[in-house]
Formats: structure tokens, sequence, C-alpha cells
């Protein structure tokens, strides 16, 4: 049931703005999401699974987030300030976002605890996946350097004069560890400068700086 379970997510992140993990009743979810408690405990097999499970589409629209981004027609440099500019806006107003991209679980957030071995996998595809283990800071820092590979035009060889940067995906991690650093510690000034000066301005094969190298 997609429209149920998108429905008990939105209802339990909402209640999450309210009150601490803690406090919130499946209960309570339920109502607020117009199905039955039934429902829910189909869908999530308990409170824990429905903690797994945001945290799993928390961390999917990040990275699709981030895969819209480097998806652009913009130059790798615009690209990579792009998404260090949207990680460090989207941390601040998502609590959970902010968590997995720092580690750092608050008192108030759903921490999942792991499966233990021998649970019996879940009968809705959906929650089998988020039963699964869950990205950490340096697994989604992974995932989007991965992602950069997919990039328009990636795949320059060394030595070419046309496409991206061989190296990209390696400036690309560099760049999402200064916005996971920023997160942290927000900085005064330009984000796009200290982007560009970590990873470098002129990123495309015919710059200057390729050219003297």
């Amino acid at each position: 049931m997609p429209a149920a379970r998108e429905s008990l997510l939105n209802a339990a992140l909402a209640a999450l703005r309210d009150q601490p993990w803690s406090g919130i009743r499946m209960v309570d979810v339920a109502s607020a999401a117009g199905v039955s408690r039934q429902t829910l405990y189909n869908e999530f097999g308990s409170k824990d699974g429905l903690a797994r499970a945001l945290v799993r589409r928390e961390a999917d629209a990040y990275l699709r987030g981030v895969e819209r981004l480097m998806a652009q027609s913009a130059g790798a440099a615009d690209r990579l300030v792009s998404v260090v500019e949207w990680t460090v806006a989207e941390a601040r107003t998502r609590p959970l976002l902010r968590a997995l991209l720092t580690g750092c679980w608050g008192e108030r957030l759903p921490v999942p605890r792991p499966v233990r071995g021998g649970t019996v996998l879940s009968r809705v595809p959906a929650q089998r996946r988020a039963d699964a283990r869950l990205p950490g800071p340096a697994e989604l820092v992974a995932a989007v350097r991965d992602r950069s590979l997919a990039a328009p035009g990636h795949g320059r060889r060394p030595g070419d004069r046309t496409g991206e940067p061989c190296d990209l995906p390696q400036r690309c991690e560099l760049a999402v560890r200064l916005a996971l650093s920023l997160v942290v510690a927000p900085a005064e000034g330009s984000v796009a400068q200290l982007v560009r000066a970590a990873v470098g301005d002129g990123l495309s094969a015919t710059s200057p700086r390729a050219e003297d190298r």
C-alpha cells in the first residue's frame, strides 16, 4: 500500500516536529494518517521498523537531490557548488538528514535499532530495504561520489581536451566532505567561494588551469 505507507511516514515526520520520538505513539501516527493501526504494523512491523523507514526515505531523498543537481547542464564547478549549498541548506531544516550526514543523533530523533539475525523478513519490499543496513556519513559520501560518475560528460581520459575532468569523483567527495564540515560548523561568507577554493574553479578540460598542467 504505497499511498498508506507514505501517509504514515509523513504523519510520523510531522509528529517529530512537536515531540521526541520516544513520546510518539503508533496509534497516534495511524490516526493522523487516516489508517488503522493494523495497517501501520503491516507496513513497518514495529516502531523500530517505522524509524528505519523514515531514515531510509530521508537518505533516498537526499541522494535523489544530488542526482538532480549533478545532472544540470552547468559546468562541473557550478554543479559541485550547487550540491554543497543545497546540502548545507537542507541539513539546517531537516533534522533527520543532519543526523544522517553527521552521525549525531539527538534524543528527540528516531535512532533505528539494527535488525536482529534470524528476524523474519517483511513481506513489504520497501520495508525489507529499510530493514537492511542504513547508510552512515561515510556511506553517503561514497554514494554521492559514485553519482558523479553518471554526471553529463564524465569519463574523460587523462590528456583529453573535452568532457569533464577525470578526477571529478574525487573532487565531488572533497566538496561533500566540505559540506559536512559546514553543517557542523557553519562558516561566514560565501559557500561558493569556499567550494571553488577547495576543488578548483576551473574544472573544465579547457580552462587555463588545466592548460597549465
